[in-house]
């Protein structure tokens, strides 16, 4: 079993664009036009927990471990590649059970895509319908199948691909499967701060440990929801997460170097436009 340690994690802020060696994170958030940027800064404390913060980690890593072992197989399915039969791009409702989610194009060719409120999810300790998201995604971007035996398990709700851009996965997680504090209105807040979230769940979008890996943190208000938003390298990948109802929320944007040069402007914009709805 593999297991992610929050009593070591922690940051000393450099660049935005610079990896962050490890030191103990102080952050701050100053709201500006509804969006803040996160500050970072050193602090002398052993594990920079705020108060109550350390129980609650606690009782998610109680409840959630990361199998570092699979590490390189996760990276290599979901920023290397899908398998061959997942590369195919899938039209939307050709698939049994699949329901189609994505709008007409818009004027500069963008369709947004919302989890449709007649499609089936999960099943289990906390599963209950699913609040809805939505994203914007290029004309090119079709839905890819989720296969059954996917490493993200059943808490993947969706695959999303272009051949030529990159690749999207939503992971939807009830929060009973890993803390016992939160029931039906779960914040991205109660479940920790921005360093201690990328933390316990960064590892299971890239498949390994974070540390020295987050080139930025911004904190996103939107309609009363709160965001984190992050970036890594390497692997090169953007995750947007957040809570709502009993479930957490994570919204994944990877590529590979070539497609992160070449359409980083459309990516960036694909993973500022994840929202819950």
């Amino acid at each position: 079993m593999r297991t992610a340690s929050l009593t070591g994690w922690s940051f000393s802020w450099t660049h935005q664009r610079q990896a962050i060696p490890s030191h103990n994170l102080v952050v701050q958030s100053s709201l500006e036009d509804g969006n803040s940027r996160t500050k970072v800064g050193s602090s002398s404390t052993e594990s920079g927990l705020v108060d109550g913060e350390a129980e609650n980690i606690s009782g998610i890593l109680k409840r959630r471990s990361v199998l570092l072992s699979a590490g390189a197989s996760l990276f290599s399915s979901q920023v290397l590649g899908f398998p061959v039969e997942g590369l195919a791009v899938v039209k939307q409702g050709l698939l049994a059970g699949r329901i189609p989610g994505l709008s007409e194009p818009d004027e500069q060719g963008w369709r947004t895509y919302r989890r449709p409120d007649e499609k089936s999810g999960g099943h289990g300790v906390g599963w209950s319908p699913i609040i809805p998201y939505r994203f914007s995604v290029p004309q090119d971007w079709e839905e890819v199948p989720v296969s059954i035996a996917d490493l993200g398990g059943t808490e993947i709700d969706l695959r999303f691909g272009s051949p030529k851009e990159g690749r999207i996965s939503v992971i939807v997680a009830p929060v009973l499967r890993f803390a016992d504090n939160l029931d039906g209105d779960a914040t991205i807040e109660k479940i920790g701060r921005p360093e201690t979230v990328i933390n316990a769940f960064g590892p299971e979008v890239i498949g390994e440990n974070v540390e020295g890996k987050v080139m930025s943190i911004n904190v996103v208000q939107d309609s009363g929801r709160t965001y984190y938003q992050y970036e890594l390298e390497p692997p090169h990948a953007l995750i947007t997460a957040t809570a709502a109802g009993n479930r957490l929320y994570l919204f994944s944007v990877t590529g590979s170097g070539l497609q992160w040069k070449r359409h980083y402007k459309d990516l960036k914009k694909i993973a500022d436009s994840f929202r819950v709805v």
